[in-house]
This record gives structure tokens, C-alpha cells and sequence, in this order.
């Protein structure tokens, strides 16, 4: 199904290159158009989908929480708690700033555990040593299984020109970077990088899927030679007592696009929604992919009818919503320019579940931006013994 959303507050806030993070039925918005404001200097944001009106409501940090800036096409990937468990943390690394610097930094986030119904996030950055890769943004991260151990698998991005390259005419040029494959061991904070002859140009904006020690590469823009390569690279990963082993097997698939969106609508089975079939040309395709022990099947599957504005518009991004939903946005016209919003926003569902119930309203029985604060001494809560009462009472 697709449908559209009417802006409401805070929407003037997404920009292309944001990120959502799901945990359970909430859904946080990552990327904010310039620097966090006072209203919420996180500049991480609940995402609130009801009566089809989006907003866009401000989430607080626990006090020992990092400052995390609003990052655009970081590599963002979840870190369940066991294989195929639970949601409890997220990675995020890389990224560009306001400022059009890029991030090398690497970001845990949790969320916190809820009072008095406010829900908070936990962000902290995690160091790494050994083969540290370089600030880049466009990339990939996904959480491996192997033998009873998880790693973490980065590849591709973008970054700007070595220093000693740089002059003022190419200052903000970017390149691909290296098409090495690095490993993280988040228990011991080091990383290692593999150079794999079947990856020989660098890669963004690709889409990456992982089930159990695998991870598929699809698409993706090369700048080296602006190409869109039709194959998809299987990264196997073994994490024995000893060293780690990576091997990478290419599988032709004759599908050539970068920008997609991916979302997972089972546990072994995914939708690689839209993107680009080269620099003017948008992909207005689907297609699903089912992914088995050994092999892997991709499909085109039914498109949704798409609307007059989407087909026409000449760029479009979104992110995963998580089961099997969609957000996306495309440029307001200039028909439209008097709309607060400079973008009209979608969400395409290919899950079971309406996406309004995915998401939870922080402080679901009154509007924030329509009632008075309180001030401190005014708060107050209760304290519930045992489980006398349900979530709502």
C-alpha cells in the first residue's frame, strides 16, 4: 500500500540522508536539517505517525550520554541481542555534519529504560584500534553470526581528497574510498580490514542485507568510473578461536541501481524499494529477495501505484520504517511553494501491519506542542508496585 502523510510538526526538519532507528514500536528520526535548537538539542527525534499526520517529536538523552551530531547517510545498522532476537541497540558510523565535514566516529545507541512514559535514548561512541577506517559517509554496516560469535562488517562510503591531494579548486571533491572490507570485534574494540580481489572498484550507496554469517552487497555508484555494477557480493564471514576469515563470492543479478531502500518483511525475506538507474533516471521498481542458507533469490514484485508527483519528480529518499515499511519523501513542485514542508511524504507498507500502529506517540494522551510545560516543581509521578496497572491506566 502507499499513502501519503500530511506534514505536521517538525517536519520542516527532514532532509535527504536521514536515518531511522526502530526499537520495538518506536521509531526515531536521525539527520535533522542543521544544528539541533534548544527544542531538542539531541537532534534525534520520535517519529509520531497517527490519523496519517507525521511529526516529529523531540527525545531526550540519559545524562551520561555523548553528543551525537545530526549526521546525513551515516552507515546505520541494529545489533539484536542474540540471533534473530530482540532490537536493543543500534550502530551508527560516519556521516556528514551540517558543516559538510564527514564522521569517523562510531556511535552505540540504546534506548533507555521509559519513566513516567518519556522515553530517552543512551548514546555513547566506541573507540576502535587497529585497522580504524576513514571518515566516509555512503556506506554499509551489518552484524554477522558465526560459531556463537558476532562481528561487524563495514564496506564502501565516500570521503573527501587525502590532505596532500587537496588544493582550493577540488577542496570538497570527493572519491570512493578503498574497497576493503573491515571487521569489528565491538567486545575487544579492534578492527581489521580484508582486501578481497573480487572487490576491486569502491562502492556507496549500496544496499547490504545479513543472515547469519553472510552479507549480500546489491548495487551501488562507483565514481571511479560512474557505474552501477549488476552484481551482488556475497561476504562470508568465519570467526574461528583464531584470526577471522573473509571470502567473497560475485553472483550476477542483473540488477544495476544505487540509493535503494531496503526493508525486511520476515526473517528471511526483504524489499529493495526505488532508487536510481543512473544519475537522471529513477528506478520505479521492486523487488523482493529471499535469502536461504546457501543461496539467494531475487524477484520483481507488484510496484504500488505510484503517484503523478512521484513519477515525475526527478529525486526521491526515504528510509526503513522496519516491518516492512517505508518513509519517503520527494520534492515539493513549485505549484506547491506555499507549504511550510519542502517535501511530500509517503509511506509505502509491504508488511502486514499498519504503519500507524508502528509507531508510539511520546506521550500519547495530550499533545506536547499544543499544552503548557510544566516547570520542575509542578512534575510529578507515581509508583506502581508489581503490574496492579497496564501501560495506559
Amino acid at each position: 500500500t502507499l499513502q501519503i502523510v500530511t506534514p505536521g510538526s517538525n517536519t520542516s526538519l527532514i532532509q535527504p540522508g536521514f536515518s531511522l532507528l526502530h526499537f520495538g514500536n518506536h521509531v526515531f528520526y536521525l539527520g535533522q536539517k542543521g544544528w539541533p535548537k534548544r527544542s531538542c538539542p539531541t537532534g534525534v527525534f520520535l517519529l509520531d505517525l497517527k490519523n496519517n499526520v507525521l511529526k516529529l517529536r523531540p527525545t531526550t538523552f540519559t545524562n551520561d550520554s555523548c553528543y551525537l551530531p545530526p549526521l546525513r547517510h551515516p552507515a546505520v545498522c541494529s545489533f539484536p541481542t542474540s540471533q534473530g532476537g530482540e532490537i536493543t541497540q543500534y550502530l551508527i558510523h560516519g556521516g556528514k555534519t551540517p558543516n559538510n565535514e564527514i564522521s569517523h566516529k562510531l556511535y552505540i545507541m540504546a534506548m533507555a529504560f521509559p519513566v513516567n512514559k518519556r522515553v530517552s535514548l543512551c548514546c555513547s561512541e566506541k573507540d576502535l584500534a587497529g585497522d580504524i577506517p576513514e571518515a566516509r559517509y555512503g556506506h554499509s554496516m551489518n552484524v554477522v553470526f558465526s560459531r556463537g560469535k558476532t562481528a561487524v562488517v563495514m564496506f564502501g562510503g565516500r570521503s573527501y581528497m587525502p590532505l596532500n591531494q587537496r588544493t582550493t579548486e577540488n577542496w570538497n571533491n570527493v572519491i570512493d574510498c578503498e574497497p576493503l572490507i573491515y571487521l569489528f570485534d565491538l567486545q575487544f574494540g579492534c578492527s581489521t580490514s580484508f582486501n578481497l580481489r573480487e572487490l576491486q572498484d569502491g562502492l556507496s550507496f549500496h544496499v547490504s542485507l545479513a543472515r547469519n554469517d553472510t552479507v549480500y552487497i546489491f548495487g551501488g555508484h562507483s565514481m571511479g568510473n560512474n557505474f552501477r555494477p549488476p552484481n551482488v557480493y556475497k561476504i562470508k564471514v568465519d570467526l574461528p578461536l583464531g584470526s577471522p576469515a573473509v571470502s567473497c563470492t560475485v553472483i550476477n543479478s542483473k540488477l544495476s541501481f544505487s540509493s535503494s531502500i531496503a526493508t525486511q518483511t520476515s526473517p528471511d525475506e526483504f524489499v529493495i524499494v526505488g532508487g536510481y538507474e543512473s544519475d537522471s533516471q529513477k528506478r520505479l521498481l521492486c523487488n523482493g529477495v529471499f535469502l536461504d542458507d546457501e543461496t539467494i533469490d531475487i524477484q520483481e514484485i507488484e510496484t504500488p501505484d505510484w503517484t503523478g508527483e512521484i513519477k515525475h519528480s526527478k529525486t526521491w529518499f526515504g528510509a526503513d520504517m522496519g516491518k516492512g515499511a517505508v518513509l519517503f519523501g520527494i520534492p515539493v513542485d513549485n505549484k506547491h511553494q506555499s507549504t511550510d514542508c519542502s517535501f511530500f511524504f509517503y509511506v509505502l507498507n509491504f508488511g502486514e501491519n499498519d504503519p500507524a500502529l508502528q509507531t508510539c506517540s511520546q506521550g500519547s494522551t495530550e499533545e506536547q506542542e499544543d499544552s503548557m510545560p510544566l516547570e520542575d516543581s509542578e512534575e510529578f509521578t507515581f509508583n506502581r508496585d508489581g503490574n496492579i496497572f497496564d501501560e495506559d491506566t
